[in-house]
């Protein structure tokens, strides 16, 4: 080899390096024990406050896990989609995921008051998200996971990107897992993820059209859930995602799609004779395989494009900017 490409190959892997370096670095800035020492009781502040909301409300669990969900898709885990609309911008509250259904926000309010309390300007409304998700399952019969923490606030927020990133329940299996690779995320991510929907409700207007019209669906568990959702009228009613447990995270939400009893096409498309149907089977099948996945899977979410180091802000209201 000349010299001369010998130093054309040294440099490009001297770049890779610094490259490789500065994503550690970045990554490095999180950890499970970063509020050990700036808010020792940052933790327990925000699981008392979520075990006493989803106390008062069983939804609020499956409201504040969709919050964090919402919030990482959309230029990742910042806090954006806790903001309000200012003059310099239109907020995600308004999307059309969110419009009328993302809900939780007077939690977390309630949490950044405390934390404020005990230590001002050292929690991230981003962390907050990140750790009332955890609780939230903890607290509806999950297994608890280690979550890493660090995340600073976005200052920014985008009504397009919620539009354009979080995926619909008239979502195809394609199109999900093509929706959660922009994000960083496996297939097998997506699937763990999707059982989330063991609890929460939804709208009839997100799933009439599946039990009046789609073929994939247990005849009499589509005229059940016709009962609370008409041909027309009712847009608003609500159903639960997980008629069987709705309270209790479980695996119930897999044995359901087995039996063609998803609520949305979304979740039904997880279970169609696709290449999801052995993970779905194996989930269904063993409850313990479903939490370890389903950790994982969360852990990784939480980790998408983290703003750390300098970039943005500790906000003092998670509504508004500094």
């Amino acid at each position: 080899m000349s010299s001369s490409s010998c130093s054309r190959t040294m440099g490009i892997l001297v770049c890779m390096i610094l490259v490789l370096c500065s994503i550690v670095s970045v990554n490095g800035q999180l950890s499970t024990t970063f509020y050990a020492k700036t808010c020792p009781r940052a933790l327990s502040i925000v699981k008392a406050a979520v075990k006493q909301a989803v106390a008062k409300e069983k939804r609020m669990g499956a409201s504040l896990l969709r919050l964090h969900f919402h919030d990482c898709f959309v230029n990742g885990c910042d806090g954006s989609i806790l903001l309000d609309d200012t003059s310099n911008f239109t907020g995600e509250k308004g999307a059309g995921p969110n419009a009328n259904s993302a809900r939780g926000f007077e939690v977390i309010d309630n949490i950044k008051t405390q934390l404020e309390s005990a230590c001002s300007g050292v929690v991230s409304c981003a962390d907050i998200l990140t750790i009332a998700a955890r609780d939230s399952v903890v607290e509806l019969g999950g297994r608890t996971w280690a979550v890493t923490l660090g995340r600073r606030d976005s200052r920014t927020a985008s009504q397009s990107g919620a539009n354009s990133n979080i995926p619909g329940p008239g979502s195809s299996h394609s199109n999900l897992i093509t929706a959660f690779q922009t994000q960083g995320l496996s297939p097998r991510d997506l699937i763990a993820l999707s059982g989330a929907h063991t609890i929460g409700q939804v709208r009839c207007q997100f799933f009439r059209t599946r039990i009046y019209n789609e073929t994939t669906i247990d005849k009499a568990f589509a005229a059940s859930m016709q009962a609370n959702c008409p041909l027309n009228g009712g847009d608003n009613n609500l159903s639960q995602l997980d008629s069987v447990t709705p309270n209790t995270f479980d695996n119930a939400y897999f044995k359901s799609l087995r039996s063609q009893k998803g609520l949305l096409h979304s979740d039904q498309e997880l279970f169609n004779g696709g290449s999801a149907d052995a993970q779905v089977t194996t989930y269904s099948n063993n409850a313990n395989a479903f939490f370890t996945d389903f950790a994982a899977a969360m852990v990784n979410m939480a980790n998408i494009m983290p703003l750390t180091g300098s970039n943005g802000e500790i906000r003092k209201n998670c509504r508004k900017l500094n």
